[in-house]
């Protein structure tokens, strides 16, 4: 199993989290390049295009995280492809599949927020008809080095040659999901490893829909090794479990309140509501080291098997420090726990 995290480059508000924009990116590189020395095997960058977050262009922050670390995975988390042009995004991983020598990887979803589509003057109504025909288009790049193709919402390519080509052979394709069946059969369909965002209730009731994953795969006549499932959810590490359930509440609060909390229809966070999401069946792996590593394997039995689980740490007014040393425990305690 793979273990890993996620940032979404947190800017909340300056007067939360005490630092200007190009502070919070130097120490998220901070980080990135901590998890790397620390053994961490991946570090994803999310994109978002809203004051909260610095991540608009996941791609820069990769790469210039793949000059500081030597071997751990570099991805998105998750790329927008509805709102993207699929051979800029191809252009843009494979360059930097080439910077990393060959740790590049890409989590492709539609999005749990919406300005992009206007933004780049979409249609919200095509929502899943874009994701379809562009995740179908990234992926026949990915796989040919010259590309005939027609769709409805981008010009033909008549034998287009498209370059860069990446390090590896096969640039790893994820599908990032969250909680509709129709996502879980297409990844199966295609036989792409899966991404399941867990941001709230009990692992074990996404089980139904990695069944449906697997099924579908199966029936595809995808070998089972390859239908790999992995874990996102908000995750912290701390010496005890109630030091870090401490250290990441009033964070968490902030983070799940005011306008996303309105957009997305959350539900009031409150401190029990909280402590539930962090206790044995719920989805946040937050405790300490042992609390943490005999939850992430509760949560891979609940799920079939795991082969990734990422956390989600940096939500706002977590210092840097905490995150360096969350970092620490997760690779000099965690990992071993669990290996």
């Amino acid at each position: 199993m793979e273990i890993g995290i996620d940032s979404f480059a947190a800017n909340f508000d300056a007067t939360t989290t005490h630092l200007n924009s190009q502070d919070a990116l130097a120490l998220l590189l901070e980080r990135i390049e901590f998890a790397d020395k620390m053994g961490l095997d991946v570090f994803g960058i999310g994109e978002h295009h809203r004051k909260e977050f610095l991540d608009s262009s996941p791609t820069m922050i990769l790469a210039a995280a793949a000059a500081r670390t030597q071997r751990i995975r570099l991805t998105s988390a998750v790329t927008v492809l509805s709102a993207d042009d699929p051979v800029r995004v191809f252009q843009n991983f494979a360059t930097l599949d080439l910077l990393s020598k060959g740790r590049a990887e890409i989590v492709a979803g539609r999005g749990s927020f919406v300005e992009a589509y206007p933004l780049f003057g979409l249609n919200l109504h095509d929502y899943d008809a874009l994701f379809s025909e562009k995740l179908k288009l990234l992926l026949k790049i990915r796989d040919n080095e010259s590309v005939t193709w027609s769709g409805k919402f981008r010009p033909a390519l008549h034998d287009q040659a498209i370059y860069p080509r990446p390090a590896q052979q096969k640039l790893p394709i994820w599908l990032g999901v969250g909680g509709t069946p129709e996502s879980f059969i297409r990844a199966g369909v295609m036989g792409l490893p899966l991404m399941v965002a867990i941001i709230g209730g009990e692992t074990h009731r996404f089980r139904p829909l990695v069944d449906l994953y697997r099924e579908a795969g199966a029936r595809a006549g995808h070998a089972p090794e390859s239908l790999m499932v992995g874990m996102h959810a908000f995750g912290y590490v701390a010496e005890t479990t109630q030091q870090a359930k401490d250290e990441m509440y009033e964070g968490y609060k902030i983070s799940m309140s005011g306008a996303i909390a309105q957009e997305r229809g959350f539900p009031p966070v409150t401190r029990p509501r909280f402590d539930a999401q962090a206790g044995e069946l719920g989805a946040f792996m937050v405790g300490s080291p042992q609390e943490v590593a005999e939850k992430i394997i509760r949560h891979s039995e609940a799920l079939g098997g795991l082969a990734r689980v990422s956390f989600q740490m940096d939500t706002a007014s977590t210092k840097h420090d905490q995150l360096m040393k969350s970092i620490e425990l997760i690779g000099s305690k965690v990992i071993p726990l669990l290996r």
